[in-house]
Order: C-alpha cells, then sequence, then structure tokens
C-alpha cells in the first residue's frame, strides 16, 4: 500500500518535470522581490528533474567531483573548532552543489539560455526602480507578508547612506547582482542588433532590387532570383526581428542596469562593466569602440593614480565621484582593519596555520573581531576564506572544478562546428558572466546572499549543461566522419 502510494506521488512529479523549467523562469523574475519563493520554486524544479533524470545527473563526472568536494566540506566541519557554526556553513554549498546538478541536466539549449537571460533582465526592472526612487526621492519603508514570504525593507539614501541598494542588505551586493544582470543583458542587446542590421540589409536589398524594375521593366523578367526575407532567430522568447519593442526594452533597462551600477558606488562592480564591454567591443570587432574605452578608463585612472601635475589635469574633465572613490579619497579615515589587503592577509595567515582542514567554515568572522575588534563577516575572497575556513585541498579542488567548466566552455565556443553566430554570442555572454562572478569573488564574496548564490550556480549550470550537450554532438560527428 505504501509503495503504491510512494509509486504515485513519484509518477506525479515526473508529469510536472515537462513544465518545470517554466517554474525555473518564475522563479528567476521573482527571486529580487521575494528569496523565500524563488528558492521554495527552484528547489521543487530541482527534486522534479532528479527524479526524473537520476541516471543522467549520476554519470557525469563533473558531478562526481562536486560531491568529492562535498565529503572533504563535510570532513571539515568535524574537525572545526565550532562545529555547530561550520555545519550551518555548509548550507551556503551543498544545497547550490545539488542545484547545480539537477539545473545542468535540466538547461541544454540556446534558446533556454536566452529565455533565463531575459527573466533576469526583466525581472531586475522593478528592483532598479525602487532603488532609483530610495536614492533620489528619499523612499523607504518596510513591508512583510508572513514574515519572509514577501520581505521588503527599503532604507532612505541607500546602504550604505549615499550608495544605491534597493531590496539589498548592501550596496556591494546590489552592484554584484546588477554586474551580472547587466552582462546578461548586454548579450541580448547586442543579438538584437544584429538582428536588425540584418532584417535592414535584406530590405535594403528589396528596395534596390525594386527601384531597378521599376526603371528597367526588362529586369523583372530576368532569371536572377528574388533575394529572401531574413528568417527570425526562432531562439529568443520575447524576440521578433520586425518589432522593435524588445530591442527598446532593453535599451532602457542594460542603460537602468548600468546607471544603477554606477551609483552603487561599487569600485568592483564598475571594473568588471567595464571588463565586460572591453570584452563585447573585442568579440564584435569593433576596435574604434575598444578604443574610446580605453581612453576613458585611463583618463579615469590616472585622476585617481598619476603624479599630482597630470593628476590635476585629468581630474578637470574626471568628475570626482569617480576618482576619489577608486583611490579612497573620498573614505581617507577608513580603519587599517577594513582594508580587503588586512583582510586577505589574516586569512592566508589562517589557512597557513590550518593547511589541511582549515579552522572551520564561518570561523573567520569570529577569529577576525578577535584579533582586530571589528566585526567583519568575510575576508572579501572566497578562495582566501575557502582556504582559511576549509583547507586548502577544498580550496584547490572547488577552484579546479570552477576552472575546468570555464576552460570547455571556451573550448566548445571557438571549436564546436554546431554552434551558430547567434548561438555563440549568447553563449559567449554567459562565459562572460561566469567570469564575472569569479572576479568578483576575488574581491568580494557573494555566497551569503542566497538569490545571488543561487543565481551563480543557475549561471554556472547553464554553461555546464550546453556543454554536455553540444560536446556529445561534436563527439558524435567526428566519429561518424
Amino acid at each position: 500500500m505504501l509503495g503504491a502510494s510512494l509509486n504515485k506521488v513519484f509518477d506525479y512529479f515526473k508529469s510536472r518535470w515537462q513544465s518545470s523549467w517554466n517554474y525555473s523562469l518564475w522563479a528567476l523574475l521573482i527571486f529580487p522581490l521575494s528569496p523565500l519563493v524563488g528558492a521554495v520554486t527552484v528547489g521543487f524544479v530541482s527534486l522534479i528533474t532528479w527524479l526524473k533524470q537520476s541516471r543522467k545527473i549520476n554519470h557525469r563526472p563533473i558531478n562526481w567531483g562536486f560531491a568529492l568536494l562535498s565529503v572533504l566540506l563535510i570532513v571539515s566541519a568535524g574537525f572545526a573548532q565550532d562545529k555547530t557554526a561550520a555545519f550551518l556553513g555548509l548550507f551556503n554549498f551543498l544545497p547550490f552543489f545539488l542545484l547545480f546538478a539537477a539545473h545542468s541536466a535540466l538547461i541544454q539549449t540556446f534558446a533556454q539560455l536566452r529565455q533565463m537571460a531575459w527573466a533576469l533582465v526583466i525581472g531586475s526592472m522593478p528592483v532598479v526602480i525602487i532603488g532609483f526612487g530610495q536614492l533620489f526621492l528619499g523612499w523607504s519603508f518596510k513591508f512583510e507578508i508572513f514574515w519572509v514570504v514577501l520581505s521588503w525593507t527599503v532604507r532612505p539614501g541607500g546602504n550604505p547612506p549615499g550608495r544605491i541598494a534597493s531590496f539589498f542588505l548592501h550596496a556591494n551586493t546590489f552592484a554584484a547582482y546588477l554586474t551580472i544582470v547587466f552582462i546578461l543583458g548586454l548579450g541580448l542587446w547586442l543579438e538584437q542588433w544584429a538582428e536588425r542590421q540584418r532584417g535592414r540589409g535584406a530590405e535594403g536589398q528589396r528596395g534596390r532590387r525594386e527601384r531597378l524594375t521599376a526603371t528597367y521593366p526588362l529586369l523583372s523578367q530576368s532569371p536572377i532570383p528574388n533575394p529572401q526575407p531574413p528568417v527570425p532567430s526562432p531562439q529568443s522568447p520575447v524576440s521578433n526581428a520586425q518589432s522593435p519593442i524588445p530591442f527598446i526594452f532593453l535599451t532602457v533597462a542594460v542603460i537602468a542596469d548600468f546607471i544603477a551600477l554606477i551609483f552603487t558606488n561599487s569600485r568592483n562592480g564598475w571594473a568588471i562593466a567595464i571588463f565586460a564591454c572591453l570584452a563585447y567591443a573585442l568579440y564584435q570587432g569593433w576596435r574604434i569602440l575598444v578604443g574610446g574605452v580605453a581612453a576613458i578608463v585611463s583618463s579615469v585612472l590616472l585622476a585617481a593614480f598619476a603624479p599630482s601635475p597630470v593628476a590635476h589635469i585629468f581630474r578637470w574633465v574626471v568628475p570626482a565621484f569617480f576618482w576619489a572613490r577608486l583611490n579612497d579619497d573620498m573614505y581617507p579615515d577608513r580603519p587599517v582593519a577594513l582594508m580587503r589587503k588586512t583582510q586577505w592577509e589574516f586569512a592566508w595567515s589562517l589557512a597557513q596555520q590550518h593547511p589541511l582542514t582549515g579552522w572551520g567554515l564561518r570561523s573567520f568572522s569570529t577569529l577576525y573581531n578577535a584579533k582586530m575588534q571589528i566585526p567583519l563577516g568575510h575576508p572579501h575572497n572566497l578562495f582566501l576564506m575557502l582556504s582559511a575556513e576549509t583547507g586548502f585541498l577544498n580550496a584547490l579542488l572547488f577552484c579546479g572544478l570552477l576552472a575546468w567548466i570555464l576552460i570547455t566552455g571556451v573550448q566548445l565556443l571557438q571549436k564546436s562546428k554546431y554552434l551558430n553566430t547567434g548561438d555563440r554570442l549568447i553563449f559567449f555572454s554567459y562565459l562572460l558572466a561566469f567570469s564575472g562572478w569569479i572576479l568578483l569573488n576575488t574581491v568580494d564574496v557573494t555566497l551569503f546572499d542566497f538569490r545571488l548564490n543561487a543565481l551563480s550556480w543557475l549561471i554556472v549550470a547553464a554553461i555546464c549543461g550546453v556543454i554536455d550537450r553540444y560536446s556529445q554532438k561534436d563527439r558524435l560527428g567526428s566519429h561518424q566522419n
């Protein structure tokens, strides 16, 4: 009786798998507004996918690597001085490894990559609007429904004051979110722009043909074939090459995200956004744009760090908002203990003292407070934090798994014969967002915000799922040849 009931439950979940991807898209839309609802939805999708594709998930070598890392993290927690805190810290890793494994089996196509990017860009708009109201109109409110089901806290003037944070707890966290959304949104915008250019080219060719035919009627009897109109890409869920609405929306969204990123006053966010713009310009072969961006960046850097006579020249042009933030003139009295260099040195010394098992997850804050008398949640570098809290072996294995995914993704982008131009661009966008996430975590730690952590692992899962599918195609194609 019990077995029959369990079978009915499993059959129900399996039957829901076909629409589970739609649930993931809804989760991405609502994540910034309700992390709890987004988490429950993503967990539900992961469960359904595991039930449906457990064999496929269990046979992937990358998942074996994360399974081994999970075991080693549990062992490390067992050796921690504060075992309770260490085992609680595992929840920032193990559930997301399961999410990654499930969604890398669920996300397999470039159409899904586009849909995921669109959901993120659309979902960012309410958050950015609230942020602008917070910073410029003094909006502030605290709104809760059933405690954490829907919990919005917006502080007037931002957090820290003068830095836009919106629904996020800190401006740096909001900047990390905006950086990822900005990169993916810019990739969608470039794709739309290319589609519109192709459409205009085809329309111009047809127009020239019609004018020639009207002038020289005999041409209408020539055997020259009429040019065919471009076929709109079926991959984009909201895209239509004949409609300007998606392009206009993306233009507004990308500009709004970029402006909000500027007002987060996050140097890390600025640097990665500029890096992304340069990477896209190089990928598109826009040398003039590369030169222009390089000139702007050089001017800002010279205004911030050049010797005084040179710096004063550039400070006539570059606003102090930028150069004073870069060289810390905006915050001249910051304590030494809050400097990243101090935090990194302390984390490295902890790692050297316990190189095998570390001090235990969530231990850095306590140890740093005892040493420096300043509360600090993390050392602003994920990889140093892992080395200090879980040991060098775990940190190296974690970095190795991420590096394997990134390198394999770049190889697929370069060598696969099954990727067309449009697909290459959206895949490049995801690789760029992944690279941006890695760079962010060299100067910050994003995993303590559930929304950012889930979003990061969904992007990695999307890359890994496409790699798995198209690598198999390449292998089958080479065997047939």
